[in-house]
């Protein structure tokens, strides 16, 4: 699969034209309650919105649920927001209580693309525009999509990896990649491919082994992990994660075995856990994607979708991403990432993407003070 962009959409450009301070992600940028629903102080056009999960990433109840509160909110917009907790069912049922509720738009983070795609399928025949929400639902029927440049956020994770064994030939690398029922795990990968496969062509780097790993489990990721190295002989050069959480398994196994530290680990969410990992040297690299912009930039589409200002909208999704289940283009805002080393992390608290405290616990106090994250 794919992802074009007609019109990449940065941060701080393009949106710029439609809002304003679109900034990065925060974990303070609204107030979250339990997983339960969020709304607005009332009054406002009622929109729902549905996020996934919160075992594999802590990005969806930390960062994103807060985030979507507060700039629904400033778009004047009731918001009911909720969180399907990686229950296909659950999300279904979610959906049908927010579609009977007569929400004007409906925003969906699926932990399945085709549940996600059966969930559009049912707000369009009553005619609620959907907005597929950072992950993409193959086959579906949803208007709009906004996310990030997900295969370029692979090829980072790939560059990172080359750039961490670049003096090893003949290096020997594990990936553990997302959910296969993801369309943004397929992109990842699809990215990480780009400047990985060459390597594995020409002899510089050896592929042990790829696995997907059902629904972003963190869990199974160590165990597929485990099985794999010593399948191997315990034997392994580095690493492809595809988030942070499962990096934090991998990084789980490779203690197990005297290996973290010693072998180049990528990740992705710049979540705090991985920060941490990754100024400690058990995680080689984080990519850092501005979910507060993704908000935003979302919030701002259903304001003016749950008007029906189909013109407006198209004006801020000038970019297209192909749906090649259902053989069409879907209408996007794509934001750019940032590949994070350790000499990078203080961007992300400079951003405001998490707080120094965070991250600046005992152990690493001494290396944030040497790299000046306060």
């Amino acid at each position: 699969m794919r992802s074009k962009s007609l019109a990449l959409i940065a941060v701080g450009t393009g949106l710029a034209v439609a809002m304003t301070a679109c900034g990065a992600n925060s974990s303070t940028g609204g107030s979250s309650t339990s997983a339960g629903s969020t709304g607005s102080a009332g009054g406002g056009v009622k929109v729902g919105v549905i996020l996934p999960e919160t075992a594999s990433s802590a990005r969806w109840e930390g960062f994103d649920k807060p985030l979507l509160t507060e700039a629904l909110k400033a778009e004047g917009l009731d918001a009911d927001i909720q969180n399907a907790q990686g229950d296909n069912q659950k999300f279904t049922t979610l959906a049908d209580g927010m579609i009977s509720a007569g929400v004007k738009v409906l925003i969906i983070a699926s932990p399945d693309s085709s549940v996600g795609a059966a969930v559009a399928a049912k707000a369009d025949a009553q005619g609620i525009p959907v907005i597929d929400y950072d992950r993409l639902n193959l086959g579906g029927t949803s208007k709009y999509y906004v996310s990030f440049d997900n295969v370029k956020v692979g090829e980072l994770q790939g560059t990172g990896l080359k750039t961490a064994l670049a003096s090893n030939k003949g290096a020997q690398v594990i990936e553990i990649e997302g959910a296969p029922t993801d369309n943004n795990a397929t992109l990842f990968a699809e990215g990480q491919k780009k400047v990985l496969a060459p390597l594995y062509a020409s002899g510089d780097l050896k592929l042990v082994q790829s696995q997907p790993i059902e629904k972003w489990d963190n869990q199974i990721g160590a165990t597929v992990f485990e099985q794999i190295l010593t399948g191997n002989g315990q034997k392994v050069d580095g690493v492809v994660a595809a988030n942070d959480g499962l990096a934090g398994a991998v990084i789980t196994v490779l203690k197990k075995f005297g290996l973290n530290g010693k072998v180049p680990v990528t990740g992705q969410d710049a979540t705090p856990d991985g920060l941490q990992a990754v100024l400690r040297g058990d995680q080689y690299m984080t990519v850092f994607k501005p979910i507060k912009a993704e908000a935003e930039a979302t919030a701002k589409l259903a304001g003016l979708l749950a008007k029906g200002d189909t013109a407006g909208a198209d004006k801020i999704a000038t970019g297209v991403t192909k749906d090649t289940t259902a053989n069409r283009d879907v209408k996007s805002v794509l934001l750019d990432a940032q590949l994070i080393t350790k000499d990078k992390v203080k961007t992300v608290v400079d951003a405001g993407a998490v707080k120094a405290s965070e991250i600046c616990v005992a152990d690493l106090a001494a290396t944030c003070t040497e790299l000046g994250i306060k």
